[in-house]
């Protein structure tokens, strides 16, 4: 009978939460409370960034166990904050009954806290774990927003189906695939740099797919400090295989003198870029006149001949200049074997005065370009987005400005829908490297844990 007893009340202790009052049978006394274990909790992250007002934010498992006990009758809730006006213990959720369960944060305001993580089990037995969390301001279009977390200088991505996106970061060689829809950190990574011989950073700034194929270019220019880098002279291919979360990719073939093939075109054509000039030693890449791609996409109705933007030079060097776009005719054959380029015919044009972010392309050869400006400022300057068909005798048409109220610059495009059909929609990402995600005056680049790091996928219409 006693046990029947114990049995019915520990359900019933499961429905209620995991509270468990049975002393009028004895089973809560201290000799039965010594046959069960301390519990123990796991979370699946120890760092946890989020922002005030988000949805689909990052969800933490909680393992919990305790022996002795059914893990159903183990309660598990935010127990202390560190810092209650950015999150406070009612702000945590948990949800589910078995050994894991799902926690998620909404925040209040911008700044990190140390939320205490306890699981309650029976005879009394606690255990604690610390989330360490961080909070970004307030988000605009929520709805439409999702964050990349684990690198903040996302700088180009390809869609690779089902809801998934392989991101590029300019801050490393690193390779990441991440959900589209929902915000949290990569499903796996490939750190492609030991494959391309490269010690330092490729500056990885465009890319573009053709069947199976993704071709990556480096930005080519010189560093911040005016300094020749030779691994940033590089572009490349990889190889995919699957589809969504299976993903996986393969480095193929690379090429490390496309930038001396480009100067040296340019020479050949009375240095009508200023290549040679903006390549040249003490010259930094984001100057109107330096040299620096950020774009890379197939001519239309091609699988050979590749179409760079450049963010630097303007054409000419001035308030008011043409985005420049230089066709490498033969780039599946000097990315994918290091043949030597063949440079076609240039492409100017009018973005307002700015100059090329991003450049990406459909099926039907429909072009979005991310328009900005050449300067290193990415958190203030103006954005804009532009189509194309891509002939270089048709002018390009503003969609629309860009919001630059976010922190981090417009950097990349996932994919372009058929920009025919009304609410048609496009998802682009930002480099947040500089900006202040948190309050404290540290760049996201240089935040001391990768959770912390995070860009920001939007989804705007594009299409009608």
């Amino acid at each position: 009978m006693l046990h029947q007893l114990s049995l019915q009340n520990r359900r019933a202790a499961a429905a209620a939460g995991g509270v468990l009052v049975l002393a009028a049978f004895g089973v809560n006394t201290p000799a039965h409370a010594a046959s069960y274990g301390t519990p123990t909790i796991g979370l699946s992250v120890s760092y946890l960034s989020g922002a005030v007002g988000a949805t689909g934010d990052p969800v933490v498992t909680v393992s919990v166990a305790q022996s002795g006990a059914d893990v159903t009758a183990l309660g598990v809730a935010a127990s202390a904050s560190s810092k209650s006006s950015v999150a406070g213990t009612g702000d945590v959720t948990v949800t589910g009954t078995g050994a894991t369960r799902q926690l998620t944060v909404a925040a209040h305001a911008r700044g990190y806290t140390d939320l205490t993580i306890k699981v309650t089990g029976l005879g009394g037995k606690t255990a604690t774990r610390t989330l360490h969390y961080a909070a970004s301001a307030a988000v605009q279009n929520s709805a439409d927003t999702r964050y990349l977390t684990g690198s903040s200088d996302a700088s180009a991505a390809v869609d690779v189906g089902g809801g998934y996106a392989v991101v590029a970061d300019d801050e490393s060689n690193t390779l990441r695939l991440y959900s589209r829809s929902a915000s949290g950190a990569p499903m796996r990574s490939w750190d492609v740099g030991s494959a391309l011989g490269a010690d330092k950073e490729i500056d990885i700034e465009g890319a573009a797919r053709v069947g199976n194929t993704i071709y990556w270019t480096g930005s080519l220019g010189n560093n911040k400090n005016g300094e020749y880098k030779s691994d940033r002279n590089t572009v490349f291919t990889t190889t995919v295989t699957g589809s969504g979360s299976a993903t996986r990719l393969t480095v193929g073939g690379s090429y490390k003198k496309l930038r001396d093939d480009l100067v040296a075109w340019d020479k050949a054509h009375g240095n009508r870029y200023g290549f040679a000039a903006g390549t040249a030693d003490g010259e930094a890449p984001k100057q109107i006149d330096g040299f620096n791609i950020e774009g890379l996409e197939f001519a239309p109705g091609s699988t050979t001949t590749a179409y760079l933007g450049f963010r630097a030079p303007l054409v000419p060097p001035k308030e008011g200049g043409k985005a420049l776009i230089v066709p490498v005719t033969n780039f599946d054959q000097v990315a994918g074997s290091g043949a030597k380029a063949v440079i076609g015919t240039p492409i100017e044009l009018d973005l307002g005065g700015l100059s090329i972010r991003d450049i990406r392309k459909n099926a039907a050869d429909q072009y979005l370009i991310v328009a900005g400006s050449w300067a290193a400022d990415d958190n203030s300057d103006p954005y804009a987005l532009y189509t194309w068909d891509g002939v270089a005798a048709h002018a390009p048409v503003k969609r629309a400005d860009l919001p630059t109220t976010d922190p981090g610059g417009w950097e990349a495009v996932v994919d372009v829908p058929d920009l025919t059909v009304p609410g048609a929609r496009a998802q682009l990402i930002t480099d947040a490297g500089s900006a202040d995600l948190y309050g404290d005056g540290t760049e996201a680049k240089d935040l001391d844990h990768a959770e912390w790091k995070k860009s920001r996928a939007v989804w705007f219409t594009v299409g009608g």
